[in-house]
């Protein structure tokens, strides 16, 4: 089913969440213990992370080091497969065009589109952490909206090759990122706006948000959205802070603002028993407020830690069976 579908069921689910793939080397069985803890707060479907390729350099003899290419965490396509098997729920996996020719984007997508999954999220993805920078392949795509269109191409038939004769044409469900406080690299808001507009007129179905902290900040980006014409649904992220550490990294990463009532509540705390405890507060706040004024459904970001989240689902949804 795809997420559009999904969101316009009056009965649907308030509550999906974003996964990341294990680290290489570890088992599935982590994202299974994961999924177990969520699934009595039936979520509406399942986002899961793409990581694009790092630089490692590894000593190969006095003063000598080799640089290597890794992925960290792979797995995506199988996860997604893994879980709509295992748990009958819909899944939505990252693709991304950092690291990815556009063929080897091609094959994804038909991977994807072969084992049953019917919705993507389209990103441009970050940059290599060693170069700060976003840089596109040689033969691949330097912005989310490239990367959108060759999904919708695919999704009317239309591969690389030309010369194929009767193609299949998938039907992917398409969404896209939205940033309450504007993208970090968008010269200011109404120039981010005005890009995620040409993206829904490509074709993008849903918008999910970056994680924010205030609400306000999410009702305002709805607002404008609203006023420029983008009528698709648009999911709230939410990320519970749980260590003091969070104040400057959560900032410095994702380029959000912290309220500073936020801060300051976290400030005061004296174990860090207390400091989960003022983050889940807030988010489960959050959460309360956005569901009374009618989200399609809240989206948390889980970052490998899953009691959190499966609080706060507690707390605002209660469990329900499945």
């Amino acid at each position: 089913m795809k997420i559009t579908e999904i969101l316009s069921d009056p009965g649907h689910s308030r509550f999906s969440m974003e996964l990341l793939p294990p680290l290489k080397g570890q088992h599935i069985d982590s994202i299974y213990r994961t999924m177990d803890a969520l699934m009595p707060y039936n979520p509406a479907f399942v986002d899961v992370t793409y990581h694009r390729e790092e630089y490692v350099y590894r000593e190969v003899g006095p003063g000598l080091l080799q640089k290597r290419t890794v992925r960290k965490r792979p797995g995506t396509v199988g996860i997604c497969a893994a879980l709509m098997n295992r748990y009958q729920i819909e899944t939505v996996p990252h693709i991304i065009c950092g690291g990815f020719s556009v063929e080897e984007t091609e094959n994804a997508l038909i991977d994807l589109d072969f084992v049953g999954v019917r919705n993507v999220l389209a990103l441009r993805g970050d940059a290599i952490r060693s170069e700060g920078r976003f840089k596109a392949e040689a033969d691949g795509h330097a912005y989310a909206i490239d990367l959108l269109h060759q999904v919708v191409d695919l999704n009317k038939g239309i591969y690389l090759d030309p010369d194929l004769k009767n193609t299949t044409s998938t039907d992917f469900c398409i969404g896209v990122a939205g940033y309450p406080e504007k993208h970090f690299e968008a010269p200011n808001p109404d120039s981010d706006l005005r890009w995620l507009r040409k993206k829904v007129e490509a074709g993008a179905e849903y918008i999910i948000t970056q994680m924010f902290f205030d609400n306000a900040r999410y009702f305002e980006f709805v607002d404008r959205c609203r006023d420029a014409g983008i009528t698709v649904p648009i999911i709230p992220g939410l990320k519970p802070l749980t260590t003091a550490t969070q104040l400057s990294v959560l900032p410095q990463v994702f380029h959000v603002d912290l309220p500073e009532a936020l801060v300051k509540s976290v400030e005061d705390a004296k174990t860090k028993q207390q400091v989960q405890a003022a983050g889940m507060d807030w988010c489960t706040a959050q959460a309360e407020e956005l569901l009374d004024k009618g989200v399609p459904t809240l989206h948390f970001y889980t970052m490998g830690k899953v009691e959190p989240t499966a609080e706060i689902a507690r707390r605002v949804l209660g469990t329900v069976e499945v």
